[in-house]
């Protein structure tokens, strides 16, 4: 419980005069035991005069001081004090009442801006009247057939522009854009979303290797592919899998007050004797999960499979935004996300050859739960 959190901010103070101050021990931290989140160190060894304005005894909360963040390129975090009396003080005074709010920040444009929002449901809109489309993958060569069952995603990425890649970044204008397949359009809950696919950072998968993993917890193929071992099945929060004999549950997390507690914890998989099996630690699913799942739209579509595969995209999206990883955990802890991966090692007695996947994935229908806004756009009327 005396673990915490901590994050570096590259953190610059802009003057008046354009000037910026470098404040080198600028830092996050995260109490997850109250839990609390703190702006630190943002003066501590910067040449910025600003302590006078900093200080509460002097200051109060004065409701005409603004401190302003912009990001730039680059990640660094430019900030701005407006002090009460100051022209930018003045200018913002009031703006709460249109600003968008995301999250604790309100979002003030300094310049024509283009709408996002709008922007993606309009390309989504184009897609819908497309009608069937042939399954195709965007590679640097242009694009190519896709025949494999996740051509779906593959198929709308390339429609979009987007090439397939491994970065933990919002796929189109800012936006996570998620496939997932259905039967018919008018039936959009009962589909299996492939959320995330982080690869473990702990246990025997990392220390060992995931040969030794599979060796270890896999099995025999059971379709009798000769020479090769699996890990699959579907692994639920607290329900051991015969097949793996594995068990996953959340570590360092409270479930009584559904708060995380050991800094050190995550998602792990334990075998009868207590031993980690594999892990996903809380910072490294934390940071994929902010930095994707912010702003994401959720795109159903209806396969043809025959000589070559088609898709078609439905016309009603769902878009969510504002979200916290606690609703993660806790759609762990009650088996709405649940842990079903397909490793595989072929050619195991001679020369193996492994290929992970490592799937977190839910209903469509409990989708709702991990976000602050859901909203169902039909994208004729856009």
């Amino acid at each position: 419980g005396s673990k915490i959190f901590k994050s570096t901010v590259q953190l610059s103070w802009l003057a008046p005069t354009g000037h910026l101050f470098d404040a080198p021990n600028s830092k996050i931290i995260h109490y997850p035991q109250y839990p609390e989140t703190r702006f630190s160190g943002f003066l501590k060894g910067s040449d910025v005069e600003l302590s006078e304005w900093m200080d509460p005894a002097k200051q109060g909360r004065n409701p005409n001081r603004f401190l302003i963040f912009g990001v730039t390129d680059n990640r660094r975090v430019l900030a701005y004090l407006a002090v009460d009396g100051s022209i930018a003080s003045h200018e913002l005074q009031g703006f709460e009442a249109t600003a968008k709010r995301i999250g604790l920040f309100f979002e003030i444009p300094l310049q024509e801006v283009q709408d996002t929002r709008l922007a993606l449901l309009m390309k989504l809109k184009e897609i819908a009247e497309l009608g069937w489309v042939d399954s195709v993958r965007l590679s640097a060569n242009g694009l190519t057939p896709c025949n494999s069952p996740n051509c779906g995603g593959y198929t709308l990425e390339a429609l979009l522009g987007i090439s397939p890649n491994g970065f933990a970044e919002p796929d189109y204008l800012g936006w996570e854009v998620k496939q997932f397949g259905v039967k018919n359009f008018s039936k959009l809950n009962s589909s299996i979303i492939t959320l995330m696919t982080p690869e473990p950072d702990g246990g025997v998968y990392c220390t060992d290797g995931v040969d030794t993993f599979v060796r270890a917890y896999g099995y025999a193929d059971l379709k009798g592919r000769e020479d090769r071992l699996n890990f699959g099945g579907v692994h639920r929060h607290g329900t051991k899998v015969a097949r793996t004999g594995l068990t996953l549950y959340l570590k360092g997390y409270d479930t009584s007050t559904q708060k995380i507690v050991d800094a050190d914890g995550g998602i792990v998989l334990l075998d009868d004797f207590g031993v980690i099996a594999a892990q996903w630690g809380f910072t490294k699913l934390i940071d994929h999960w902010k930095r994707k799942h912010n702003q994401a739209v959720y795109v159903p579509s209806i396969a043809e499979i025959g000589a070559s595969r088609r898709y078609r995209y439905g016309a009603s999206v769902k878009l969510c935004s504002g979200t916290d990883f606690l609703h993660v955990l806790k759609a762990v802890l009650e088996s709405s996300i649940y842990y079903d991966p397909g490793i595989k090692i072929e050619n195991a007695s001679t020369n193996p050859v492994s290929k992970r996947r490592s799937q977190f994935r839910i209903k469509s229908k409990d989708i709702n739960s991990l976000y602050n806004l859901v909203e169902m756009v039909d994208l004729t009327n856009v």
